[in-house]
């Protein structure tokens, strides 16, 4: 499991500060991630405003911003426990960007082997190219 850089010098992933400069705080986040899952999992009804969305896309701004999130809070405290959660969250974003290469936005592929130290660097490359696209999915 991959638990450490906190930086994107071995490839062009932005720094933290960069990939996440127009995040929400972690507390209003953390409130949207919460509700996301609770829609994909069924638990709370989508609100039927605007067009439908894309399953796919939806799943993949949900895994996302909850990568980004785990990242952010193992920035903040880089102990064993946050940066295992940050890994695994950051794994599964790969996992379906495998599945699903459409929706990739960022320059680097997830199985370039610039990410192999860490899927995080991959998590703030997607989360920098997802924003800047206008979060589409969310």
């Amino acid at each position: 499991m991959d638990v450490t850089p906190d930086c994107g010098e071995v490839i062009s992933a932005p720094s933290p500060h960069e990939a996440y400069a127009h995040a929400p705080d972690l507390r209003r986040e953390m409130h949207h991630v919460l509700a996301l899952g609770a829609e994909r999992d069924g638990r709370q009804a989508r609100p039927v405003t605007g067009p439908p969305v894309d399953a796919a896309a939806a799943e993949r701004a949900w895994r996302l911003r909850q990568a980004a999130l785990m990242d952010r809070m193992a920035l903040d405290d880089p102990s064993p426990g946050p940066a295992a959660a940050a890994a695994e969250t950051a794994e599964q974003l790969v996992l379906h960007d495998r599945r699903h290469p459409d929706l990739v936005a960022g320059p680097h592929h997830p199985d370039a082997t610039a990410f192999a130290p860490s899927h995080r660097l991959y998590v703030r490359q997607e989360y920098a190219a997802w924003t800047a696209a206008g979060c589409p999915g969310s």
